[in-house]
């Protein structure tokens, strides 16, 4: 048994270890998060703006406007690695540029997003939570070994796979069959990934839909990173090659707003019983807001007070719409807005950079604000 293997129970080498530790490290690197920019239609209309969800969806659209991200002067400087949809690994600009290679030149890891989604059907016998539908299980898992590889060979080196859990108390939700669900096929998902080479992202999140209060969400959270946890050590997963992307402890979107400082201490009360100091990072989704909140401002503030004290590990970002809401207004599918646009994603990316280190100045970059929220199209998936 080597030293990088200690009790850890995989038939992985010591070279493939290593590869994934590495890769995990330079995700995890100081003042650095993820661009998720997985998103399986235009990120226009997940964005959840009105002007945004004008932008036409198609895929001259999402490739300009994915080019014109992962071509931003400087962003390698805050973000250190890129989530992409299945689409986009393979696509190329219209100049002819892999937008793998364009990641690549511009100091980013490129990843890929594996999870094929839910059926809303649910889990039989499971009931309805607040997002209207049962319980859920996540497709993908047949092919997985498959893509993985072909992923690998087109240069990702990490990849991401979300399960949703629901909260609803008077329910008894999230369910222990949900739960079990949840944390065994992101660890099967976890330990194929490694197979091949990617680090995965393990992102168990528990959407923030319903009425509950935000004890409710640290206890259900709480219960499930520790289900996480005990999964991953059955199915050998290496914690130093893998990353977490959990939900902030938050209250619900129909319960009263609690501010970032309580947010973040409870969310690091939560982790620190749960996830173990082996993991390089954890990298917060944003998480859906209220209608009359700025998301990105409130993204950024959240994360801003977890990093006002030294933690065990990176505490850092995984944002969708809240690194890019401001960015896509301004692009509005336009070749003219094109610079612009870049210095408005270039400026979150900064703003949430200074948040891993605790120094973000509230108000200091600009956004769209709250004018012009509608709720985004596609529900929670």
């Amino acid at each position: 048994m080597s030293i990088a293997k200690a009790g850890l129970g995989t038939t992985l080498s010591d070279e493939k270890l290593a590869e994934l530790k590495a890769t995990a490290a330079a995700m995890s690197a100081p003042g650095k998060g993820f661009l998720a920019s997985d998103e399986s239609a235009g990120p226009w209309l997940r964005a959840g703006h009105v002007e945004a969800a004008k932008i036409p969806d198609t895929a001259e659209n999402r490739a300009a406007y994915r080019s014109m991200l992962y071509s931003t002067p400087g962003l390698g400087e805050y973000i250190s690695g890129v989530i992409l949809h299945w689409e986009t690994l393979f696509q190329t600009d219209a100049d002819g540029n892999k937008m793998v290679d364009l990641i690549t030149k511009n100091g980013m890891i490129p990843g890929i997003k594996v999870d094929k989604g839910y059926d809303k059907a649910g889990l039989l016998g499971t009931k309805t939570g607040p997002l209207g539908h049962p319980e859920t299980w996540c497709k993908g898992m047949d092919d997985l070994d498959k893509r993985c590889a072909e992923a690998y060979a087109q240069g990702a080196r990490f990849a991401k796979w979300r399960n949703v859990l629901q909260i609803d108390p008077d329910q008894g939700i999230p369910s222990d069959l949900a739960i079990t669900e949840c944390v065994h096929s992101l660890a099967r998902y976890a330990s194929t990934c490694q197979k091949n080479g990617l680090v995965p992202i393990v992102e168990p999140e528990i959407v923030p839909n319903g009425s509950h209060d935000i004890y409710v969400c640290a206890a259900v959270t709480e219960k499930v990173l520790v289900k996480q946890f005990e999964a991953l050590k059955l199915h050998n997963v290496y914690l130093e090659g893998a990353v977490l992307k959990p939900n902030m402890v938050k209250n619900g979107l129909k319960a009263p707003t609690e501010p970032p400082e309580v947010v973040a201490a409870l969310t690091l009360a939560t982790l620190k019983r749960t996830v173990p100091a082996a993991m390089p990072g954890i990298f917060f989704l944003s998480g859906e807001t209220k209608l009359d909140e700025d998301n990105e401002e409130t993204a950024t503030l959240n994360l801003n007070a977890m990093n006002k004290e030294p933690n065990p590990w990176h505490v850092s970002f995984s944002y969708g719409k809240a690194l890019q809401k401001t960015c896509i207004v301004t692009w509005m599918g336009k070749a003219e807005n094109k610079e612009k646009a870049q210095a408005m994603l270039l400026a979150r990316c900064k703003a949430n950079s200074e948040a891993t280190k605790g120094t973000y100045v509230p108000g200091s970059c600009p956004s769209i604000g709250s004018k012009g929220n509608i709720e985004m199209q596609g529900g929670a998936y």
